[in-house]
């Protein structure tokens, strides 16, 4: 967490410390196992150690569609700390271990250490650019370039985490979590794959 926010702005040794300093509770969740549902009252937000998790929506009839894939370094929920109560689900892909932050210190050390809220800030636009980049995906792009961007996007994002290479990485995605991913069903994904 602390290497992803000083990539979007400088933080100096004091910042890193109190990142560092942060109050958190360390616990290993199971694949499926939900870190906040759509509607829950917020009360911390949750930096992924190791493992996968999605972020998604259930619209009418039942159906998920997943808005965002998360790893690794990465803080799943930083718009609830300021939002309080949940707009959406965010729900483990693989078994992983999380730290979950009090909201209020989350708020408390970006308004104490401006240089901490604007890389957190800055963190939540980046998010905001790739969910407009997952919004193109679904509305105006054919089959096969959903795809693509989407292996293309977890590729590089891995790339820049330390975590795999742009031309070989491991997805633990079924098909069917491809298929929420882009709007697709899962015959559709195999046979685009294919």
């Amino acid at each position: 967490m602390v290497r992803k926010l000083a990539y979007w702005h400088k933080l100096d040794a004091a910042d890193r410390a109190a990142l560092l300093a942060l109050p958190h509770t360390l616990k290993m969740l199971e694949q499926h196992h939900y870190i906040v549902r759509e509607r829950d009252r917020a009360t911390y937000s949750c930096v992924m150690l190791s493992g996968f998790s999605i972020r998604h929506k259930i619209v009418g009839g039942g159906l998920r569609q997943i808005v965002a894939i998360h790893m690794k370094g990465e803080m799943v929920d930083l718009q609830n700390s300021l939002l309080g109560t949940a707009d959406h689900s965010v729900q483990m892909l693989t078994r992983g271990q999380v730290a979950l932050i009090p909201r209020d210190e989350i708020n408390r050390l970006a308004f104490e250490r401006p240089a901490i809220g604007r890389a957190m800030w800055l963190d939540t636009l980046v998010d905001a650019s790739i969910f407009r980049e997952w919004i193109a995906n679904v509305g105006r792009r054919d089959a096969r370039t959903r795809i693509a961007h989407v292996l293309c996007e977890i590729a590089l994002r891995l790339k820049v985490a330390g975590l795999g290479e742009q031309t070989g990485y491991q997805l633990p995605m079924t098909q069917e979590q491809l298929g929420d991913a882009t709007g697709l069903t899962s015959v559709h994904v195999n046979r685009t794959l294919k």
